[in-house]
């Protein structure tokens, strides 16, 4: 079947067994399972090619797996510095007064400080009513909330209770925003799926004839911030945002995203699973904060109105919505679309279960979810061969940053594994070769890796460690227990949680058996 994006783009949604509805313009000749297919085809080949290898090249094979191996630990060190990074600057950034920082640094170009709006969205689906309470009071508790911040609570039809619950939080929060609005999003619209993205499309295109067409509101002045609805906001996110946005000349050109930490929920979660969430939280700290890498939209995200409508939106049947719609931005404007950072952290809750194993399999699912993106890297192939006229250095780098993590936790991963043991398995004597008196660069390499990727994970634990909150309860000698385990049980952890779950995830895209949306239970 063809890959077509907005406008177009594709839009396949299966509501039975053989039933797709397709909209949009007439395809290009490339396939859509090709595209999507790439990252498990690339994992699949991979897994072929060793097994081939260490039958008949087991040093070539070990030798590219050596490699790689070095390169996830330079990768790490570098991480470990740009985490290093992110933290001082968190620390600065804390200290700086907003309403100053732009007074000093306005020009006749700037937003005026008073004109800017912000437009919140908040999609949910059968989100506890206590959770969605806790985050519009942090929201309430931002700058100037009553005067500037305008929530949209993004609730969906297929939900029963979703009207009283929205209508409860208005009559709770009655004043204390400059709007208080709720939609609700209709179940089986064409070309739709059950989903985030659906959600907070309808949201924002219901809000945008509401302020803008009918109510008079300047839509040059209005800012978009879609987040999860567990998302709990630094106390100076929206004042820092203001000022970032009115500074900017290129505002329209630009989305804002802040470092994520795994909080608000850490001591309620299994001990074995906080290890994970700190990885996770170190890295997505370490791309924003490297100047080098390209970062992407993660989880809760700021853009402006103008960009959000001439882009077209959230596509409608989008699990990965933050690097789908940075990706259809990034192409409807020209490839002149950044990502800019605000180094003042928000806090969201990790997943969790009511017991070990309902944990273990929340956070699968989650991660599977996740790998879902594993879509885009097809979607930006064919952005590019539908923009050929775009500077192939911009969209290049945008492919390769799209790529990278995918294709390492794919295709990567089983060369990472497969790479190192069949050789061994099949040839014996390769064994005795490595660890024989002598210069060998292979040994090196490991003797190298293996240190610095072990060095690096104590080094991001303890950084979570320090910046978590402050202890609901006493820790019990079970939990000590727990979190010394974690450290010798990371490489199972990884397997269990980061790297089946793509490798599924993955090989799903690649023989079209789609995904269902599920909210992952966090509380």
């Amino acid at each position: 079947m063809p890959y077509q994006s907005s406008g177009g783009r594709r839009n396949n949604v299966q509501f039975g067994v053989g039933q797709t509805i397709w909209t949009g313009s007439p395809p290009p000749a490339i396939p859509e399972r090709v595209l999507d297919g790439l990252p498990g085809f690339a994992a699949w080949l991979a897994l072929l090619l060793c097994v081939v290898f260490a039958a008949i090249a087991p040093r070539v094979l070990l030798t590219i797996a050596v490699l790689l191996a070095f390169y996830v630990a330079i990768r790490f060190a570098i991480a470990g510095i740009a985490n290093a990074i992110g933290l001082r600057r968190i620390r600065e950034w804390e200290l700086i007064d907003w309403c100053g920082y732009y007074n000093e640094h306005r020009d006749p170009g700037s937003v005026a400080w008073n004109a800017v709006r912000h437009i919140v969205i908040i999609p949910n689906y059968k989100e506890p009513l206590g959770v969605l309470a806790a985050t519009l009071n942090n929201l309430a508790a931002q700058h100037e909330a009553r005067e500037r911040m305008i929530i949209v609570l993004a609730m969906e039809a297929a939900e029963a209770e979703a009207i009283s619950k929205a209508e409860a939080l208005q009559k709770q929060f009655a004043g204390r925003f400059h709007q208080l609005f709720y939609t609700v999003h209709p179940r089986g619209l064409p070309g739709e799926m059950q989903c985030k993205s659906a959600n907070q499309a309808w949201a924002a295109r219901w809000v945008k004839r509401r302020l803008v067409d009918e109510m008079g509101y300047d839509m040059d002045h209005l800012v978009v911030t879609t987040m999860d609805a567990d998302t709990l906001w630094h106390r100076s996110y929206f004042h820092a945002l203001s000022a970032l946005f009115a500074l900017n000349p290129e505002r329209y050109l630009h989305f804002w995203q802040s470092p994520i930490r795994y909080h608000s929920n850490i001591w309620e979660i299994n001990p074995l699973m906080r290890i994970v969430n700190a990885y996770s939280t170190a890295f997505e700290l370490a791309y924003l904060s490297a100047t080098w890498w390209t970062p992407l939209p993660m989880s809760s995200y700021s853009l402006s109105l103008r960009l959000l409508d001439g882009a077209g939106y959230w596509d409608g049947d989008v699990i990965a919505d933050e690097w789908h719609m940075y990706i259809k931005s990034f192409f409807a404007r020209n490839a002149e679309v950044r990502l800019e950072r605000i180094f003042l952290p928000f806090l969201a809750q990790a997943t969790t279960g009511d017991n070990l194993w309902d944990a273990i399999r929340n956070r699968y699912l989650q991660t599977l979810r996740h790998a879902w993106g594993s879509k885009e890297v097809g979607f930006t192939v064919a952005k590019m061969l539908e923009h050929p006229e775009l500077p192939i250095k911009r969209t290049g780098r945008l492919l390769m940053r799209v790529s990278h993590d995918i294709f390492l936790a794919g295709a990567g991963w089983v060369i990472l594994t497969i790479g190192v043991q069949l050789p061994l398995l099949f040839h014996p004597e390769i064994a005795s070769e490595l660890f024989s008196a002598g210069f060998n660069p292979i040994t090196l390499m490991l003797q190298i890796s293996f240190p610095i990727v072990f060095v690096l994970g104590i080094i991001f634990w303890y950084q979570d460690v320090v910046s978590r909150p402050a202890r609901t309860r006493p820790q019990t000698l079970i939990e000590r227990i727990l979190v010394l385990l974690s450290f010798p049980l990371l490489p199972i952890l990884t397997l269990i949680f980061v790297a089946i779950p793509t490798l599924q995830a993955q090989t799903r895209l690649m023989i079209g058996a789609p995904l269902q949306f599920r909210v992952t239970k966090k509380v």
